[in-house]
C-alpha cells in the first residue's frame, strides 16, 4: 500500500473520531434518541459496501474469506438498521402516548 494513501486514511479516520466525538457531546439529551437513531438507520449503506467488498474479493479470486467477512458486515449492519428502526418507533409511541394523554 501507497505510504501517502494510508497516512491520508489514518488522518481522516482521526479526524472523523475527533469531530463525532464532538458531535455527539454537544447534542442535548432530548435529541440524541431521535438523531442516533436516525444514524443508525443510515448505516444501511453499510450493507450495500459489505456486498462490493465482497464482489471486489470475489473477482480476486478469494471467496472464503470475502464471504465470511461479507455475511458479518451485512450481519452486524443489520442489527444496527433494525436497532435504529425499533429505537425510533418505541420514541415515537411514547411521544403518541402523551399527546393522547396515555401513560
Amino acid at each position: 500500500m501507497d505510504p501517502t494513501i494510508l497516512i491520508g486514511s489514518i488522518t481522516l479516520l482521526v479526524l472523523s473520531i475527533f469531530l463525532g466525538f464532538e458531535l455527539i457531546t454537544k447534542v442535548p439529551a432530548t435529541l440524541h434518541t431521535p438523531l442516533m437513531s436516525g444514524a443508525n438507520a443510515i448505516s444501511g449503506i453499510s450493507i450495500v459496501g459489505a456486498l462490493l467488498g465482497a464482489n471486489v474479493a470475489y473477482d480476486g479470486g478469494d471467496t472464503v474469506v470475502s464471504g465470511i467477512l461479507a455475511f458479518v458486515a451485512v450481519v452486524l449492519a443489520m442489527i444496527n438498521v433494525v436497532g435504529g428502526f425499533a429505537v425510533t418507533n418505541r420514541m415515537l409511541n411514547m411521544i403518541a402516548g402523551k399527546k393522547r394523554g396515555d401513560r
